[in-house]
C-alpha cells in the first residue's frame, strides 16, 4: 500500500503499514458490529493526527433511513466534532469504499484522505450492481479532490460482503 501522508498542524504525519491495517482491521470490527445491531456490513472511522477519534457503523435497517451509511454517519458526527481544518487533516478508514452519496459528503465536509478495504467493484460482483457512480468517480470530477487509498485488506473485507449476501454470492462460487 501506498504510504498514507497527511499535513497535522503544519507537519506530515505517515501512518506506518501496521498503522493502516490496524485501523481497518477496526473498521472491520465495526462492520460486524453493524451487522449484529441488524444493519448492512459497513463500518467506518476518522483518524486525527494518528488517533481515532469517531467511529461509526452502517445504521439504515434501525434508524429507518437510507442515507445512514457508516461514512454519512461518520460524516455527521465529524461535523459536529471537529472544524474545518481538522476534518481537511483527518483520514477516514472504511470497510468498504464509499458509494457516491457518500463521497460527496466527504468532499462537502473536507476530509481529504479515505482508505477502503473492499472496492466498490468487488461489492458489485458480490451483491450485484446497483450503482456505478462510486468514490473515485466523484472525486474525478472534484476540485482538490480527496486521496483515496485502497483496497486495503480486501479479502476479509469481501468475506463480510459474501456471508452477508449469501443468496447472490452463492452464485459466484
Amino acid at each position: 500500500m501506498n504510504t498514507i501522508e497527511v499535513l497535522s498542524k503544519g507537519n506530515r504525519v505517515k501512518l506506518t503499514d501496521d498503522q493502516n491495517v490496524s485501523l481497518m482491521k477496526r473498521a472491520l470490527e465495526l462492520a460486524n458490529k453493524s451487522v449484529v445491531a441488524g444493519n448492512h456490513p459497513f463500518g467506518a472511522l476518522i483518524v486525527l493526527d494518528g488517533k481515532i477519534v469517531l467511529e461509526a457503523e452502517n445504521t439504515v435497517n434501525s434508524d429507518s433511513d437510507l442515507t445512514r451509511h457508516a461514512e454519512m454517519n461518520a460524516v455527521v458526527q465529524s461535523c459536529r466534532l471537529l472544524n474545518e481544518i481538522e476534518r481537511g487533516r483527518s483520514i477516514l478508514f472504511t470497510s468498504t469504499e464509499p458509494c457516491a452519496m457518500c463521497a460527496g459528503a466527504l468532499y462537502w465536509a473536507g476530509i481529504k484522505t479515505v482508505v477502503y478495504g473492499c472496492s466498490a467493484k468487488k461489492l458489485d460482483e458480490i451483491a450485484g450492481v446497483t450503482l456505478i457512480c462510486h468514490s473515485r468517480t466523484v472525486f474525478d470530477g472534484a476540485v482538490n479532490s480527496p486521496k483515496v487509498y485502497g483496497p486495503l485488506l480486501e479479502d476479509a473485507a469481501a468475506a463480510q460482503h459474501l456471508s452477508f449476501w449469501p443468496s447472490l454470492s452463492s452464485k459466484l462460487l
